[in-house]
């Protein structure tokens, strides 16, 4: 092994150690008040690429669906300006999800991205006055409410250089050569709102770190989410649930606070390209791990569980993509009380047309897991300085 790779290899062990100790430190501390899958709908994902191979992108991810992946992936994309959009209905269209984001370059080793994800359920209905004073079922007091998730995130991704100096030798003299090697770190700054009609709501905050690597071939990527806790103050309007709930039994609701634990992924990926360049292929693997208590996962304890999942990614000359990946395994019991495991295979398509890249995905395809299949559309458009100029000049000779 080369001073190269073992330079990159202490450096990774070093940024993963201190993400770990600072991710147990905050597991450990709020952990005794922190419930189980707080703020979930975060943890879907964003872009039909990513959902179509099983949300292994940490490692590779570079475009501005790398906010949500990896912000560190934001400094690899090559365009100057990025806007992407992604609609998912769930349960037969019972729940949408929806996502859009944006991403700039300030300069070559700095960019900033910002984006918005909505999971919620529209058209709940009311029915706390269905019945009236007197009795009487009135259906026209039935009214309707959404329940609501929201997720702002503001991204920032820095490029940094590491010098190596490496010994080359010609015919003439051996001499040693200084070599940058980019590495590439990113944060989120996330704000999180939650609403329940006008019966509660809520206002969280967040941070999010994320790094990227090269070994070679090999890209590594490490992403912490939630890395120092996310806390959600809820507020309840007990006015409005005071009657009914009192009347059927119900406790009212009080003021109180919620904590999401920090959660960590590493991620690895392996591109390889045929030598005229026309076809390539690249595999990745991504490790989550959760510090909520055990969950139904491959690899679990009291601790932590570790959920592994698997994708895969072939392209021809960069404009028709081809993809697939597995995850979600979980243990679950049969009629006849014997266990079995089940998983998510996922599979998806991508073409880019100009500046338009559109992708799809299709998630658990076949029925293999307990979750239903949903059928994932995104777009991202790709432009620069000089395309946004040329729209204002045909604009103008337009008028």
């Amino acid at each position: 092994m080369n001073s190269t790779s073992s330079l990159y290899i202490k450096l990774i062990s070093t940024l993963l150690t201190v993400m770990v100790i600072l991710v147990i430190f905050s597991s450990s501390t709020l952990a005794q008040t922190a419930p189980k899958y707080s703020n979930e709908f975060l943890a879907i994902g964003v872009g039909a690429r990513g959902l179509a191979m099983s949300g292994t992108p940490v490692s590779f991810t570079d475009d501005v669906t790398a906010a949500y992946w990896n912000p560190a992936g934001l400094l690899r994309s090559q365009e100057q300006y990025e806007l992407s959009l992604m609609h998912v209905s769930y349960f037969g269209g019972i729940a949408n999800y929806d996502y859009g984001g944006f991403s700039a370059a300030i300069d070559s080793t700095n960019r900033i991205a910002f984006s918005v994800i909505r999971f919620g359920i529209d058209d709940i209905p009311d029915t706390r006055f269905l019945i009236d004073e007197n009795g009487n079922v009135d259906y026209n007091n039935v009214g309707s409410f959404a329940e609501a998730s929201y997720a702002f995130m503001f991204s920032y991704a820095r490029a940094m250089s590491l010098k190596i100096k490496e010994r080359e030798a010609t015919e003439e003299k051996e001499y040693r050569a200084e070599k940058k090697y980019p590495i590439y770190l990113g944060a989120n700054a996330k704000v999180i709102h939650r609403s329940a009609g006008i019966f509660a709501t809520s206002w969280g905050f967040g941070i999010d770190v994320g790094v990227q690597t090269q070994i070679k071939n090999w890209q590594i990527g490490i992403m912490g989410r939630d890395i120092t806790g996310t806390y959600n103050a809820y507020s309840f309007n007990s006015d409005a649930v005071r009657e009914t709930f009192s009347r059927t039994g119900n406790e009212i609701p009080t003021n109180s606070l919620e904590v999401t634990l920090p959660r960590l992924t590493l991620g690895a990926s392996y591109p390889w390209r045929t030598k005229d360049n026309q076809f390539g292929i690249m595999g990745s693997i991504g490790l989550e791990t959760t510090f909520d208590g055990r969950r139904n996962t491959v690899i679990k304890s009291d601790f932590a569980s570790v959920a592994p999942t698997f994708g895969v990614e072939a392209d021809y000359k960069n404009i028709v993509y081809l993809r697939g990946g597995i995850g979600n395994f979980q243990q679950v019991t049969d009629f006849d009380r014997s266990k079995s495991w089940t998983y998510q295979p996922n599979f998806g398509v991508g073409i880019v047309v100009k500046q338009f890249v559109i992708d799809y995905a299709i998630t658990n395809a076949f029925d293999q897991s307990v979750v239903p299949y949903s059928h994932v559309f995104s777009l991202r458009f790709l432009f620069n300085q000089q395309q946004i100029n040329s729209l204002k000049a045909s604009s103008k000779k337009g008028q």
